[in-house]
């Protein structure tokens, strides 16, 4: 059975950092290109981050570039998004999904390429 673990979400103030983990379990980690995905209040999900199997490309959606840094840890089955400088506006639950095929090497932003999702972790980003 397939599962995705997140942490590492909180309360933090404007300019603050954080750095959230996925655990994945059930599956071969190395083989699948991993993403983080958002849900703001009253918004639907949105592609944050992407990182292919073996690290060397990682994407990011505008808004965070220059603040966000994916990486995975392929010893550990684990994929970590490090968020510095938040803001207000990255208030959300955070998710970690995992690509519905193998060996997938090119960018990929739509919700429904992904087929397994962990439970979130909530960002608040708020003095």
């Amino acid at each position: 059975e397939v599962q995705l673990v997140e942490s590492g979400g909180g309360l933090v103030q404007p300019g603050g950092s954080l750095r959230l983990s996925c655990a994945a379990s059930g599956f071969t980690f190395k083989y699948y290109y991993m993403s983080w995905f958002r849900r703001a209040p009253g918004k639907g999900l949105e592609w944050v981050s992407g990182i292919s199997t073996g690290s060397s490309s990682t994407t990011y959606v505008d808004s965070v570039k220059g603040r966000f840094t994916i990486s995975r840890d392929n010893a550990k089955n684990t994929l970590y998004l490090q968020m510095d400088s938040l803001k207000p506006e990255d208030t959300a639950v955070y998710y970690c999904a995992k690509y519905k095929t193998r060996y997938y090497t090119d960018s990929a932003y739509d919700a429904k390429d992904y087929d397994s999702w962990g439970q979130g972790t909530q960002v608040t980003v708020s003095s």
